[in-house]
């Protein structure tokens, strides 16, 4: 067997090797995020990584590179095992990743970015030999980058293009992309990923791509692998596949909307308008595009849709955590515009993606937190002055009714489970009886079974009592359970809208994938 520390296999070849994954498992406690998973990535092809979000292509290429230890099964480079147990073994074997968020230091130039890359984190560095050879390797390198140019200067596509090159001059013949595209424009896209198919067909490179823009894979892959579920849903060569045929694998055989109990409500009232609304992304690039929704009392709404396609950026807009650049909002008639007054007036409520990061406070405790929305009003306050008594006392019923799971009210958030987490914030939302509207992301994501039970009953609950529900969601079976309307965005736009009884699965797996 060969082992990380050995010289790399790729020392005296040019080409690429074969690089082969064999029924790869890797379990998380109980949960199993890979069910032996194989995959083939052939010498000098494009090849593309597949799935739902959730479907395991994170954990695969993370066991791949060193990030994981997998449970079983190995990984083969031109028919060798290969022991790798960090991202330094890897480099060692010639594979490097490029990740979702740029990993160059921005006040440092280009040269030096990639000089230290090089180094390997040896304390002294010959810049006068590393400069000469920095000079040599641009001379020969698909993309051009001025030298001098400090990182912080650079457009996104040229950050993202710095981080192909480092894994280049690191001369890695294996490139695993994750996302790479996510925060650049079509344009950009298409040279970086054009200027790499020129590497790969004149047999330089291999590269593994994980994008969910179907455009770039017919446009430049040559075979694909699909994860379903943490299970290999299958492979096939571009030159034979159809969208729908990717799509099929991706979303697996149709699912039904599963029986929940429903109140019906007689004339229900528009509660949430939204009107050609536009945001930007933190990049400048625009993030939703002219979206039109209605919500109406009594009513769920899913947004279906891939992360990254704008549903973030339009959930921060509705709950006053970011501007948007056109288009107006309107609560029960009115002009909204995400105030803590106005979300008190029109009784608007929010359950944010990543509640400990964007709806709680860690450090301060869970009555505190439970407190976020009633501490400045009677009985949990008199002018300036809190009263804790109350504010505990009010706490104890919350956790109480919402089954949180604590040591006590005075326990700091950031100390409970993530499943106590999303009910703290669940409880302080929908415990009002103000609550007209409610807006939550992803509010099971990495839970276990019964916390998702319980925040699926409360949102139900919700919308009997006549609560207008917008639920934006990654998990496709929680949408076609929940809601009464589902919507699909995609690159910032709705394309697809239906009644989920009337709901076409395959076209919403379309929609998903951009079509």
């Amino acid at each position: 067997m060969t082992t990380a520390t050995e010289p790399s296999i790729l020392d005296t070849q040019q080409s690429p090797p074969l690089l082969e994954v064999r029924e790869m498992t890797k379990r998380f406690g109980s949960f199993t995020a890979l069910d032996r998973v194989s995959m083939t990535l052939k010498p000098g092809t494009f090849h593309a990584l597949l799935g739902e979000n959730g479907a395991g292509k994170s954990t695969l290429v993370k066991c791949i590179m060193g990030f994981y230890t997998p449970t079983s099964g190995k990984v083969q480079l031109d028919g060798q095992d290969c022991t790798i147990a960090s991202p330094r073994d890897a480099q060692k074997y010639g594979i490097g990743m490029v990740y979702q968020h740029f990993t160059s230091v921005p006040a440092m130039t280009v040269a030096e970015n990639l000089i230290i890359a090089r180094s390997g984190g040896n304390l002294v560095i010959n810049w006068k030999a590393e400069i000469e050879k920095l000079s040599a390797f641009m001379q020969t390198s698909p993309f051009q980058l001025p030298l001098d140019a400090l990182v912080s200067q650079l457009a996104a596509g040229e950050k993202q293009k710095l981080e192909i090159l480092k894994l280049l001059y690191l001369k890695s013949k294996i490139l695993i992309l994750d996302e790479p595209t996510s925060v650049l424009t079509p344009s950009e896209a298409d040279e970086i990923l054009g200027l790499l198919r020129e590497q790969v067909s004149a047999g330089q490179l291999s590269v593994l791509l994980i994008s969910h823009k179907m455009r770039e894979v017919t446009g430049f892959t040559d075979e694909i692998t699909v994860l379903r579920r943490g299970k290999l849903a299958g492979t096939g060569s571009m030159s034979v596949l159809t969208v729908p045929d990717i799509t099929e694998m991706m979303m697996g055989e149709r699912r039904e909307p599963q029986p929940v109990e429903k109140v019906p409500h007689d004339n229900p009232v528009p509660v949430l308008e939204v009107q050609n609304l536009h945001a930007d992304k933190d990049n400048g690039l625009e993030g939703v595009a002219g979206v039109n929704l209605n919500v109406h009392s009594g009513e769920i709404v899913g947004i279906a849709g891939i992360s990254g396609n704008g549903q973030r950026e339009f959930v921060e807009v509705l709950a006053g955590q970011r501007s948007l650049t056109s288009g107006q909002i309107l609560v029960n008639g009115e002009i909204y515009q995400a105030t803590r007054s106005q979300m008190f007036q029109h009784g608007v409520f929010v359950l944010p993606e990543e509640p400990l990061k964007n709806a709680c406070v860690p450090h301060m405790s869970v009555a505190e937190n439970l407190a976020l929305r009633t501490f400045d009003r009677p009985p949990q306050s008199k002018g300036l002055l809190l009263i804790f008594k109350a504010i505990r006392e009010a706490a104890q019923g919350l956790i109480q009714q919402f089954r949180i799971k604590t040591p006590s009210p005075e326990t700091p958030v950031r100390d409970l489970s993530g499943g106590n987490v999303q009910r703290t914030v669940l409880a302080r939302e929908l415990s009002s009886n103000r609550v007209k509207l409610l807006i939550t992301a992803n509010p099971c994501f990495g839970l276990d079974f019964a916390a998702v039970e319980d925040i699926h009953n409360q949102i139900l609950e919700a919308r009997n009592r006549g609560v207008a529900v917008l639920l934006v969601s990654e998990d496709l079976d929680e949408l076609l359970k929940l809601s009464d309307r589902i919507l699909v965005i995609s690159g910032g736009k709705f394309l697809y809208e239906s009644s989920i009884d009337k709901a076409d699965f395959n076209a919403i797996g379309r929609s998903m994938t951009g079509h």
